[in-house]
């Protein structure tokens, strides 16, 4: 297992990405391919035996995505994609423009055959483990045979990946009543009942954190507005708690009572937990780092990657797709 890592990627590349890479291939047994300036990585390795493939240019957070990529053959993250494609690497894990890592996958390595668009997962935990939520940021405008699809990815995903036997899978809505909500969600549940999926009908947000659905799915816009907020809630409170601290000795020893609780929830909620999110319906295994990941959060992102490769989670998407067809679904526009 040989997984390519774009580090000039992110906003703490080359130190951070290198350092998290290195971690992973010494924690978790996997082989490491570190892709961008040589001599900048180098400089971060030291004498470490860790393979290095050269790429001359960097793409910016701030780029736009598709220009970029077409005019930067020799970025680090096209170049670690490509890795994946000539079969030199498994898998590939970049915290750098999202766009950027999306576009680069559907130009190298294309997608599941019968995915129009690729999706990416955020995970919520709860009581009771994890809720997948997609797609998180990928595609902010939506038809409704791309939700059913990121339901039938989603669902493959929670039983490969994160070992849930028959998933439920839930439409993000404002109300449980199959009539609600938008144009879009109101022409996306026919098609989702209509599937041999778990499909439970209506979700709500509060239901991502409370263990209704194991996958819940959404347009990129809506997923990432509500994946955002998730990951300011538990700071925001934990914030407040310890200003609450320090206003007097009552509301002090009540305040500690709870705010070791609170930290372990903030953990719970924080990116680096989790590394990095599949892009799901790509013909290759491709892991998106946040931006500002730093080596812990590198680190898991290959852990995320090295867990997809292990449930050949592109033959099981590729699988799960062809299974919805052969029982009559349309999903397709």
């Amino acid at each position: 297992m040989r997984i390519a890592v774009d580090a000039m990627g992110g906003d703490y590349a080359p130190h951070e990405v290198v350092a998290g890479a290195l971690r992973a291939r010494r924690e978790l047994g996997v082989d490491v391919i570190l892709v961008g300036d040589r001599e900048k990585i180098r400089a971060c390795t030291g004498e470490t035996d860790v393979e290095i493939v050269q790429a001359s240019q960097v793409i910016g957070m701030g780029e736009q995505p598709v220009v970029a990529v077409r005019r930067k053959q020799d970025a680090s993250v096209v170049r670690a994609i490509r890795l994946v494609k000539e079969g030199l690497a498994s898998a590939v894990v970049s915290a750098g423009n999202t766009g950027a890592v999306m576009a680069a996958s559907l130009l190298e390595l294309g997608r599941v055959k019968g995915i129009d668009r690729p999706a990416l997962v955020g995970l919520f935990p709860h009581v009771k483990g994890r809720t997948a939520l997609l797609d998180v940021g990928a595609n902010v405008d939506c038809k409704p045979h791309h939700l059913l699809q990121f339901a039938i990815m989603g669902s493959v995903y929670a039983e490969t990946v994160l070992g849930i036997p028959s998933p439920r899978v839930g439409l993000l809505n404002i109300g449980e009543e199959e009539g609600k909500g938008n144009e879009l969600t109101q022409a996306a549940y026919p098609l989702l009942r209509e599937t041999a999926l778990n499909f439970i009908g209506n979700v709500e947000g509060r239901d991502l954190f409370n263990g209704r659905a194991d996958v819940v799915v959404c347009d990129g816009f809506v997923g990432n507005v509500v994946l955002k907020s998730g990951e300011g809630l538990a700071t925001a409170l934990q914030q407040v708690l310890e200003r609450e601290i320090k206003r007097n000795l009552v509301t002090r020893v009540a305040a500690l009572m709870t705010l070791t609780s609170l930290k372990e929830l903030r953990q719970r909620f924080d990116y680096s937990e989790y590394g990095g999110v599949p892009l799901l319906g790509i013909n290759g295994v491709v892991v998106v780092g946040h931006g500002s990941s730093r080596a812990r959060a590198i680190r898991n992102a290959v852990r995320v990657a090295r867990e997809a490769i292990e449930g050949d989670l592109v033959a099981a998407i590729a699988g799960g797709f062809t299974r919805a067809l052969l029982r009559g679904v349309n999903a397709n526009a």
